[in-house]
C-alpha cells in the first residue's frame, strides 16, 4: 500500500476511533470516517498482541492489506477507515478473511457497488 494510502500516526487513529463510526462482526471491527477534501481514502490496520504471536499477528496483517488492495477501486473515496482483527482472525485462511471483510465491508456501505463482492463470494463460484 502507498504511503499516502496508510494511516500512521496514533493522533489519526485516535481521531477515527473517537469521531467515526464502527461496524463489526465477529472476526472484525472497521472504524469508517468522513474526510471531506481528501482525494483517497486511507486505511489503518490493528491486531493486538492477544490475537497471537508476532508471525501471525504479521500474516493477518498481510492478509488485510492485500484484501484492501483487491478492492481499493470499489471502497469508498474521501475516508478513513481502522480495520481491526479480532481472536478468531488467528485461525482463518485468507479466503474466510475475505468473506469476513466482505460482510462487514457491507454492513457498513463502504463498498460502491456490491456486484464484485457477489462475483468473488465463495458460494456463488460454480463447481465443475
Amino acid at each position: 500500500m502507498k504511503k499516502e494510502y496508510r494511516i500512521k500516526k496514533n493522533e489519526e487513529f485516535s481521531a477515527v476511533f473517537q469521531k467515526g463510526t464502527s461496524f463489526a462482526n465477529r472476526q472484525l471491527v472497521i472504524y469508517v470516517m468522513d474526510k471531506p477534501g481528501q482525494e483517497h481514502f486511507r486505511v489503518g490496520l490493528t491486531v493486538s498482541k492477544k490475537v497471537g504471536n508476532a508471525v501471525t499477528r504479521n500474516r493477518i496483517k498481510r492478509h488485510l492489506r492485500e484484501l484492501v488492495r483487491e478492492f481499493k477501486d470499489d471502497m469508498l473515496q474521501e475516508k478513513d477507515y481502522v480495520i481491526i482483527a479480532r481472536n478468531p482472525v488467528a485461525n482463518m485462511d485468507y479466503h474466510e478473511i475475505k468473506k469476513s471483510l466482505i460482510h462487514v465491508m457491507k454492513r457498513g456501505k463502504i463498498l460502491r457497488s456490491s456486484r464484485q463482492s457477489r462475483q468473488q463470494s465463495p458460494k456463488n463460484i460454480r463447481k465443475k
